[in-house]
């Protein structure tokens, strides 16, 4: 059984992190503090989190077991368990300030360069067709009214006209949270799935794609990479995470990628007009209402042929009590309300409400390769992480019952 750790061992300076024209620019004092909060959550994973786990086995469970004749069943007696329990406690406290810190980097980096961020975003976006805001859109309020990560504000906050201060935020600090365990461009999960579909399906070739709560864009380009030859669409309701992730795409060379502010329940897009739908850890950042309508909209926008697949962090049915206890943490203490919900769900069972056949519905695991350093050596910052992904094919007579 998989043991939750983290297998971020040696965590990349802050230095490594790839440079692009709306990077914000860093003092050696603010690329320290990233290297501390990397350096911290490497702590957390290496010594804290197995320290919970040893106290957990060698005294938590044994004296629950003498009190109620057995061991704790589920994750909530567990939590009940460990919950005055000193290495818990440890861990959870430094795992929240490292959070609390790395925000708190993350806005005074990029505070006193706001304006200039700003303008740069402009000048880059700047008479781009491809770039479609609708500042009519109403924004679900599991995004407008959750901080999410603690990132204040959360995606679609804006402090002045034209901001791009949030996304600039998450994409410096969310290197420095994961150690650079994603890559240089923070994209590991869009290799991930551009791999699986290289390897899986090489006869696959998309025409278009769409990437719902494609955020700033982080995991859509390496889909450019794999598949030149698409249409690419990138739909999100956060105005600034979009005005940012379209600049970002054009200061590195891509300037063919749409980016439009489109809810991922019910996008512009025509019926069966998509080959491959996509989401990138974003389920899990709706809610139970809109997931559903998600999945649906998936469906609706497939051809015959094509696919939709989301990669996530893996159900909780995959994992012992106390294992689904760590991993709770998030829903608890990460201000992402809808964590544990999602995670209890099985996701095929969602995806065959939505319309798709049970037997084109399935589960994978997604990771990215390894990077080539520029002196040729292989190079995957020693720890890509895996992603669970479920997905399911869109069969010719499915397109035509979903049109109707």
């Amino acid at each position: 059984m998989e043991r939750y750790t983290d297998p971020m061992a040696h965590p990349s300076p802050w230095t490594d992190i790839g440079r692009h024209d709306l990077l914000p620019a860093a003092s050696h004092d603010e690329i320290a503090r990233f290297d501390v909060i990397a350096q911290l959550n490497t702590l957390l994973a290496a010594r804290l989190a197995p320290a919970v786990r040893a106290s957990f086995e060698g005294r938590v469970s044994p004296a629950w077991a003498a009190r109620h004749g057995h061991e704790p069943r589920d994750r909530q007696e567990v939590a009940e368990a460990m919950s005055s329990d000193p290495a818990w406690r440890s861990w959870s406290l430094v795992r929240r300030n490292t959070m609390e810190m790395r925000q708190q980097a993350g806005r005074s980096l990029v505070a006193r360069q706001a304006t200039a961020l700003r303008d740069r975003a402009q000048a880059l976006n700047e008479g781009a067709a491809t770039l479609q805001l609708d500042p009519s859109l109403p924004v679900p309020r599991y995004v407008s009214a959750v901080d999410t990560h603690l990132m204040r504000g959360g995606y679609t906050a804006e402090q002045i006209e034209g901001d791009v201060s949030n996304p600039a935020n998450y994409d410096a600090g969310f290197f420095a949270t994961v150690g650079g365990m994603a890559g240089p461009w923070n994209d590991a999960a869009g290799r991930a799935l551009a791999a699986w579909l290289q390897r899986e399906h090489p006869d696959f070739q998309p025409q278009r794609i769409a990437d719902l709560g494609c955020g700033l864009g982080h995991n859509t380009l390496p889909l450019r990479h794999a598949f030149p030859q698409a249409q690419i669409v990138a739909v999100d309701v956060a105005a600034p995470f979009l005005r940012y992730g379209h600049a970002r795409a054009r200061s590195l060379g891509i300037d063919d990628i749409e980016f439009r502010q489109q809810d991922a329940t019910a996008t512009s897009l025509p019926d069966a007009s998509c080959d491959l739908v996509f989401t990138t850890m974003v389920l899990h950042e709706t809610s139970a209402e809109a997931l559903p309508r998600i999945l649906a909209e998936c469906k609706r926008l497939l051809r015959p042929g094509g696919l939709a697949i989301h990669l996530e962090q893996p159900p909780y049915r995959r994992f012992p009590p106390f294992e689904q206890f760590m991993r709770d943490w998030d829903g608890r203490w990460n201000n992402e309300p809808f964590w544990t919900s999602l995670h209890e769900m099985d996701l095929t069972e969602r995806m065959a409400r939505a319309g798709f056949r049970p037997g084109e519905i399935f589960e994978t695991e997604c990771r990215a390769p390894a990077l080539v350093a520029a002196d040729g050596r292989a190079e995957d910052f020693g720890r890509s992480p895996v992603w669970y992904a479920v997905g399911a094919w869109q069969t010719a007579d499915e397109t035509a019952a979903a049109i109707g």
